[in-house]
C-alpha cells in the first residue's frame, strides 16, 4: 500500500485543487465565447466532511441542515467508480475507502471494467495499447465482491455492479447472472457501466451493437426490471464530423425497454464529440427524458469539463429543471499507480457544476437523494439551511 499522505499535506492537497479549480475554470471561459458566464471563486480550501454515513440514516427532519457556505460541495455520492483498472495492479481497498472518507463520499458504485485487457499484453490503458483486445470478462467483478466482503467500510455503503456483460452477444448473460445469484446472494444490485458504443475502444477490437442486438438484451433486462436494477449505459451520441450518429442505438434501447431503470453515462459525451452545439445536446437530452420517464443522465468523467461542454449558462439550468434525474460520479479509474491527489482533483471537477445548482437540485444530485430514490436505499438527504444557497454566477460581457 503506498504511504498514507499527512494531515498538512491533505489540507494543502484540499486548498491547492480547489484555486487550481479557479484557474482551470477562468482559462476555460476566456477562450469560449459560447459561455456568457463567469463564477465568483472563493479562496478558502474545502472544509472536510464531518457527515457519517449513520447521519444519512436519520430521518431528514432529525438530521442537520447542511450549509452550503460552509460545507464542501463535493458530491457524496460517487455513482459511477472504477476500483479496477483495464489492467495492470489496482489500488488497496483499505487505501480507496479511506480516501472515500477523506473526501466526504459515502455512497459508491463499484463498477468493474467489463472490457479487460489482455493480461500478458502489459496494458493498463486501452489507448496506450491500440490493437490490444478489450474482452468483457467477470473477472473485476468477482474481486470487487470479494474485497468488499473481506474489508471492514463500516463509514462507506458500497453498490456492485455486473459489468460483465457483452451486449453485441447477449445470449449467455442470463446465465452468468444466475452464477452471480450463487456466488454473491443479492450483493450485485446495480448493471454497467456497458458499451452500447465507445468510440474510443474501437482500436481494441470493439464495435457498436446492432438494433437487433439490442432486441436480443429482452431476457436479462426483464430480470434487470423485475429486480428494480438500474443498468449504466455508455453509448456515445456521435462525434464532431457526426454529433449524433449513434443517437438511434440509445433511442432503441429507450423504446425497447422503456421499463428498465437506465443511466446514460456521460450525458452521450465523449472525447469524440467536442464541438456540438450545448443547445442541441441539451434539447435531445430534454426530449428523452420527457419522453422515458425512467431514463436518467449520469454526469461523471472528467471529459465533460475540460472539453468544450463545460458547465455555464445552458447546462445549469437544465440541470436545475431535471434535477431529479441527474447522478453524480467521477468516473474514476483506481489504477495502482495512481495517488490520492488524482482522485481528488476528479472528484472536484465532477462536482464543480453542483456548485451553481438551486438547493433542491443540489440536495437530489450532491447530497444523493437521487440514488437513495433510484435504489430504494434507507438513507434520505439532509435539506439545505434556509440561509444557504447557490454559488454566485455573474454574466460577463
Amino acid at each position: 500500500m503506498k504511504t498514507k499522505p499527512f494531515e498538512s499535506t491533505r489540507t494543502c492537497l484540499r486548498q491547492s485543487v480547489y484555486l487550481g479549480a479557479c484557474t482551470v475554470l477562468l482559462l476555460a471561459l476566456a477562450g469560449c465565447t459560447s459561455l456568457p458566464w463567469t463564477a465568483a471563486e472563493s479562496d478558502n480550501p474545502l472544509p472536510p466532511s464531518k457527515r457519517s454515513l449513520a447521519s444519512f440514516a436519520e430521518p431528514e427532519n432529525q438530521q442537520a441542515c447542511f450549509d452550503r457556505e460552509n460545507e464542501p460541495y463535493t458530491t457524496v455520492v460517487d455513482a459511477h467508480f472504477h476500483p479496477k483498472p483495464f489492467g495492470g495492479p489496482a489500488m488497496s481497498p483499505p487505501e480507496l475507502f479511506d480516501y472515500f472518507g477523506e473526501m466526504g463520499v459515502r455512497f459508491v458504485t463499484y463498477m468493474g471494467i467489463g472490457q479487460l485487457l489482455d493480461m500478458g499484453s502489459g496494458c493498463v490503458y486501452y489507448l496506450d495499447c491500440p490493437g490490444v483486445a478489450a474482452r468483457p470478462s467477470v473477472k473485476n467483478d468477482f474481486l470487487n465482491g470479494m474485497e468488499v466482503e473481506m474489508y471492514s467500510h463500516d463509514d462507506l455503503h458500497i453498490t456492485l455492479s455486473m459489468t460483465f456483460m457483452d451486449l453485441a452477444d447477449p445470449d449467455s448473460i442470463v446465465d452468468t447472472i444466475a452464477m452471480y445469484d450463487k456466488e454473491y446472494p443479492g450483493m450485485f444490485t446495480w448493471a454497467g457501466e456497458v458499451n452500447v458504443v465507445k468510440q474510443a475502444l474501437m482500436g481494441n477490437h470493439h464495435q457498436a451493437v446492432t438494433t437487433k442486438n439490442i432486441d436480443d438484451w429482452a431476457p436479462f433486462m426483464e430480470i434487470l426490471r423485475e429486480r428494480n436494477i438500474p443498468i449504466t449505459l455508455h453509448s456515445d451520441l456521435g462525434n464532431n464530423a457526426d454529433p449524433t450518429k449513434y443517437l438511434y442505438l440509445m433511442e432503441h434501447v429507450l423504446h425497447q425497454y422503456p421499463d428498465n431503470p437506465i443511466v446514460w453515462a456521460h450525458m452521450g459525451l465523449s472525447k469524440e464529440l467536442s464541438t456540438m452545439s450545448p443547445e442541441q445536446h441539451v434539447a435531445i437530452m430534454s426530449r428523452l427524458l420527457d419522453d422515458y420517464p425512467n431514463l436518467m443522465l449520469d454526469i461523471s468523467w472528467d471529459v465533460l469539463y475540460n472539453s468544450y461542454h463545460q458547465w455555464g449558462g445552458t447546462f445549469v439550468p437544465f440541470f436545475n429543471e431535471y434535477s431529479t434525474r441527474i447522478l453524480a460520479g467521477s468516473d474514476f479509474v483506481a489504477a495502482g499507480y495512481k495517488e490520492y491527489q488524482q482522485y481528488a482533483k476528479e472528484l472536484e471537477i465532477t462536482s464543480r457544476a453542483l456548485r451553481f445548482l438551486d438547493n433542491e437540485a443540489f440536495r437530489n444530485i450532491a447530497l444523493g437523494e437521487n440514488y437513495f430514490r433510484l435504489l430504494d436505499l434507507d438513507y434520505t438527504a439532509p435539506t439545505v439551511c434556509p440561509d444557504s444557497g447557490p454559488a454566485t454566477v455573474a454574466q460577463s460581457d
